[in-house]
């Protein structure tokens, strides 16, 4: 018999939010770790606030909400208050109950740029590290280091002579007329006036010339999680400098040798000669091209140099999740701490769905 295709609101709702999500949901295993995880930040949170005063959104319910901005790949602020809104799933991750009012995507911006002054980000991924560490999760021997390009928040238009007045041309406020025909432009004279600290930066030969941050990561062999990160602008040397910043930070287990994968790019004297000094083993890709390798057959002839060159490919699938599903393929914010808040955060949220996807195998 066909049903009847009539719509009565009921009054009330005797399903709470906990019960309509299913045991085996994904997230469950994310909130449990995230739940931990923010006891554990509880005292860093209280250096940030005032004892007086109207109480703002938790910190906490802050986190898991941009949380599920990056897990869900949500553009903007606005829209993720309207998920919020009517979602009930993200209601129960958040911890807000069916009747709890939504915050304004204003007042929800204002009070996440509070975290930036205490680098939560940053405690925030070192607690997941923490806990990856306790499931036996992580590698401390072999490492891979890599980086890539994060587009900036920041127009063509708006790279202009840095002695040029800020503002909109007269033509046009919103889209002025600009020739850049004929005019030599660098990051010596010139300068973005949406983000000064955005850098005009190409890969390579023919490539185009986009204004970009660099983000880097180290990666563990054994099970492809990010244990480092940084964000620097856009140059040519930042990579290898950066690399060298994080083996710097590697605690060399003990009777081993710590090794440290990379692409060919990092095949110069200088960096190579660097890392032995720091009792890091290079496993880093020769590159012949018209030069000779600094990489010679002291490291090659080992069995361990070919099984770092297979794991270290694995680092381009943590820039794949960042940049697709994390949403920072182009920022969505401006300065170089905004931007590397979000690519460390990213980061953190990256290792929790490995951490939860490993347990899953491993149960």
């Amino acid at each position: 018999m066909r049903g009847t295709d009539k719509r009565q609101e009921p009054m009330f709702s005797y399903i709470s939010a906990e019960k309509r999500v299913p045991q085996d949901h994904p997230l469950r295993t994310i909130r449990t770790m995230v739940d931990v995880i923010l006891k554990d930040l509880s005292p860093l949170f209280e250096k940030l606030y005032s004892n007086t005063g109207r109480p703002s959104i938790a910190p906490e319910k802050l986190l898991r909400t941009l949380l599920l901005q990056v897990l869900y790949t949500v553009r903007s602020e606005r829209l993720l208050m309207e998920q919020l809104d009517y979602n009930l799933l993200f209601r129960w991750f958040v911890g807000l109950s069916m009747d709890d009012p939504i915050w304004d995507a204003t007042v929800f911006s204002k009070n996440r740029d509070r975290l930036l002054e205490g680098d939560i980000a940053r405690a925030f991924f070192e607690r997941v590290l923490c806990h990856a560490r306790a499931q036996h999760l992580l590698s401390d021997e072999h490492f891979t280091i890599d980086g890539t390009l994060i587009e900036a928040w920041a127009g063509q238009k708006s790279f202009q002579k840095k002695d040029a007045p800020a503002g909109p041309r007269s033509d046009d406020p919103g889209n002025p007329t600009v020739d850049f025909h004929g005019e030599k432009r660098s990051n010596q004279t010139h300068e973005s006036k949406t983000d000064p600290e955005a850098r005009l930066y190409k890969k390579g030969p023919g490539k185009e010339a986009k204004l970009s941050y660099q983000g880097q990561v180290m990666m563990e062999n054994r099970h492809g999680l990010v244990t480092q990160t940084r964000l620097t602008p856009a140059t040519g040397t930042a990579e290898r400098e950066a690399a060298l910043e994080m083996a710097q930070q590697i605690p060399e287990p003990a009777g081993r040798r710590v090794t440290l994968g990379a692409d060919k790019a990092y095949d110069t004297q200088e960096f190579v000669a660097e890392l032995r000094r720091l009792n890091v083993t290079p496993h880093v890709t020769q590159n012949n091209k018209n030069r000779s390798s600094a990489i010679d057959g002291r490291t090659t002839r080992h069995p361990g140099y070919a099984v770092s060159q297979r794991k270290r490919k694995r680092v381009e699938e943590i820039f794949g999740w960042i940049k697709t599903v994390g949403l920072m393929r182009k920022t969505r914010h401006r300065g170089l701490q905004r931007v590397g808040w979000m690519f460390t955060f990213t980061a953190a949220a990256y290792n929790l769905i490995r951490i939860r996807n490993l347990q899953a195998v491993v149960c």
